[in-house]
């Protein structure tokens, strides 16, 4: 490590421990301030950003991050997509937004010019990430256009038919022989299985 001091001095200063000392001191700052430099030059992007990075571009587009439920990977994208979200805008463009958002085939955009609606189809179940496409339609939708969201969730539903009867004896009458709270309104009979 004190090469990278000593190799700048005269060859006879390597002799004398006190300097050797000082250049390797010196030559471990060096390094890690060589290391803050590329970290600055990395934050200069938002591919190779860190955590640091990220942080401060949210807070320059003022997004309230949450890392307890958002991954790395999210907010970077996020920051990506809010910084694309440039006009002019175009169906074409915020269904290409929305696929690189949530994935390719996620996202279903439709619009419907005569009734001046717009429907979007989305499947995910991803809080963060469904709140980020809500705020990239708000951004790239005209504002005589409403927004239609609908939800489709690929799941497996098993329905198991079943038919069973009671049989419901009223205990009440309308004589006034019934006595307010003696009995229930109703009794139930056991349940019997038909299918």
């Amino acid at each position: 490590m004190a090469n990278r001091i000593l190799k700048h001095l005269p060859e006879f200063y390597g002799d004398i421990e006190d300097l050797a000392e000082l250049a390797d001191t010196e030559s471990i700052e060096l390094n890690a301030l060589e290391g803050k430099i590329h970290q600055l030059f990395a934050d200069q992007f938002v591919l190779t950003s860190s955590i640091e990075g990220i942080r401060r571009r949210e807070a320059m587009l003022s997004i309230q991050a949450d890392p307890a439920t958002e991954s790395f990977e999210f907010r970077r994208q996020r920051i990506i997509n809010r910084y694309q979200m440039k006009p002019p805008f175009s169906v074409r463009f915020l269904q290409q937004q929305l696929d690189a958002l949530v994935g390719k085939g996620r996202t279903v955009v439709s619009l419907d010019d005569l009734n001046y609606t717009m429907t979007i189809t989305t499947s995910t179940d991803d809080a963060p990430l469904f709140r980020e496409v809500e705020h990239s339609v708000g951004v790239v939708k005209p504002t005589n256009i409403v927004y239609h969201q609908n939800t489709a969730l690929a799941d497996c539903i098993k329905l198991i038919e079943r038919i069973a009867k009671k049989t419901v004896i009223w205990n009440y009458k309308l004589d006034g022989s019934w006595s307010l709270g003696e009995k229930p309104f109703a009794s139930f009979g056991h349940e019997e299985v038909l299918n």
